[in-house]
């Protein structure tokens, strides 16, 4: 597998190789800048594209905005220390695979691999972050969602399957994809990518 990972931080980006070539099955190409990222993306034919938000010159999510509109099928996965919700909000929107917090540094490998795999990735602290909003109470009401609805987009919103929520709610699959059905409908949302960004816009 080949990724290619970008930061203007030099010391991470070489921590970052160290950690996904230390696994014998990634080959890291490291890049210090997002210009840089788009410019040689072809030429590099990365499986999954580890990238930081925040960057001199052009942004993580300029970069993504600007390649998945070249190349819709670029997995991308960003790797930053901020967990701010308009953020993981934008990533998703413009169809990153995952969000990781760099403090989260042993899930790196398993999250590209997870990605690489075709499945999205939502870090230990997003989830701890979006599973706390929740605990607050229904803070969906104001938009006719019940409580068990809100707790069903939360599950959404962390990149739980229908049968992970499922068993974390105590329900049947069959009632979670009413749920969403219901929610979706109720919102005037199309999808659960669409669901997890509505989530997140709103934490």
């Amino acid at each position: 597998m080949k990724v290619l990972v970008v930061d203007d931080d030099r010391l991470v980006l070489s921590s970052l190789k160290t950690i996904l070539e230390a696994d014998g099955d990634i080959e890291a190409v490291a890049l210090g800048s997002g210009r840089q990222a788009l410019e040689q993306y072809d030429a590099i034919g990365p499986d999954v594209l580890l990238m930081d938000i925040r960057m001199e010159g052009m942004t993580g999510l300029e970069v993504a905005e600007t390649l998945l509109k070249r190349r819709p099928e670029a997995k991308i996965l960003f790797l930053t220390t901020f967990s701010d919700g308009e953020y993981i909000a934008k990533a998703l929107e413009l169809g990153a695979k995952g969000y990781l917090l760099k403090q989260d540094f042993e899930s790196i490998v398993p999250a590209v691999k997870t990605v690489f795999h075709g499945q999205n990735v939502f870090g230990d602290g997003i989830v701890t972050r979006a599973s706390a909003r929740r605990r607050e109470g229904p803070d969906l009401a104001a938009f006719g969602l019940s409580g068990r609805e809100a707790e069903v987009v939360g599950g959404v919103a962390e990149g739980l399957s229908n049968r992970e929520i499922a068993e974390k709610l105590f329900l049947s699959e069959g009632t979670v994809r009413n749920y969403i059905s219901a929610v979706l409908e109720k919102l005037g949302l199309r999808d659960r990518t669409q669901l997890a960004v509505f989530y997140y816009k709103h934490l």
